[in-house]
């Protein structure tokens, strides 16, 4: 997989993480599930996947973590996101919805003339 590609689909769970904490703090499992279900199940997260993400969001000041009780009694690491993590996520998602846009109307074209 080239870096570009790498890159692309680092940012864009970055973005779906971010979001999922939008709706208040979460454990990973809950984050995990919350994206699984937001995609239709498309995006299935690996715990390889997940958390070097979060510790990478962490890291950047854009989440922070402290540990916790879970619903089922069990001790969970709860993910919150920062107001860094906020002006973030509003930024990020103004800028992917603009390029999805873009990429959508290029698909939809069907001639190579330019305008």
């Amino acid at each position: 997989m080239a870096d570009a590609e790498i890159d692309l689909l680092r940012s864009s769970l970055d973005l779906l993480i971010l979001k999922a904490l939008t709706w208040g703090p979460m454990h990973g499992y809950g984050i995990s599930e919350w994206i699984e279900s937001a995609t239709d199940d498309l995006l299935l997260l690996e715990e390889g996947t997940l958390y070097p993400a979060l510790h990478r969001l962490e890291r950047r000041g854009w989440i922070s973590a402290e540990w916790g009780v879970s619903a089922s009694n069990r001790r969970a690491k709860f993910y919150k996101l920062t107001a860094a993590g906020r002006t973030r996520y509003r930024a990020e998602v103004t800028v992917w919805h603009r390029h999805a846009g873009a990429i959508g109307v290029a698909l939809k074209r069907t001639s190579a003339e330019t305008a």
